[in-house]
């Protein structure tokens, strides 16, 4: 995570960096949020940007989401709002950047949410389809049950684990029951993780 100071300084970074997402707020000193954000729109910085505004009339968001903003945020907030429209943003640039993931003979295309393997569609249900999408952008590497929750509710409580388990046991239904070599694998003690092309 980077942190800029003004809006000269947050120019820069966000021309020399690729950002999963911006957090801008509208009062910057040297030059303000919207100016910034009409010039990488204007110059085709795609990045996601999530304004930041003590204003919380209807018009300043018009004004803001105008610009280019993908999502607007009134000062004062949650910490835990500003996280979970932060994780919603990133979920929708990795639809943007991967239309079709392919994990060995598995497709998830993410343009129409619909999922083959080894050539046969299989239906899932929008939670399921949301945690093998979830598996495959982390594909070879394992996820905890922590990071699928917070990916699939955006909130915590006690039953966590067994919520979790219960859907990957779901998923495995699905996706490898049937096929030869399953591709969603459990690491004791770690969590779970989607088959890569190299496990």
């Amino acid at each position: 995570m980077d942190v800029a100071l003004d809006g000269e300084e947050a120019d820069f970074k966000a021309r020399s960096a690729q950002y999963d997402a911006i957090v801008l707020d509208i009062m910057l000193p040297k030059k303000d949020g919207l100016t910034l954000l009409k010039e990488w729109r204007q110059e085709g910085i795609k990045t996601h940007v999530l304004m930041l505004t003590a204003r919380g009339t209807l018009e300043d968001k018009v004004r803001g989401l105008d610009s280019g903003a993908d999502d607007y945020l009134t000062k004062p907030f949650a910490l835990e709002e500003l996280l979970a429209r932060l994780r919603a943003l990133i979920r929708r640039g990795h639809e943007v950047k991967d239309p079709v993931l392919r994990v060995h003979d598995l497709e998830i295309d993410t343009a129409t949410r619909t999922v083959k393997r080894g050539g046969q569609a299989i239906h899932l249900t929008p939670r399921e389809y949301a945690l093998l999408q979830f598996l495959a952008f982390h594909r070879g590497r394992v996820v905890s049950r922590t990071m699928i929750w917070e990916h699939l509710y955006d909130e915590h409580d006690e039953s966590t684990s067994n919520v979790v388990d219960v859907y990957i046991r779901y998923l495995r239904n699905k996706i490898d029951k049937g096929f030869e070599s399953p591709l969603i694998l459990t690491r004791w003690g770690e969590g779970y993780l989607l088959r890569g092309d190299d496990t």
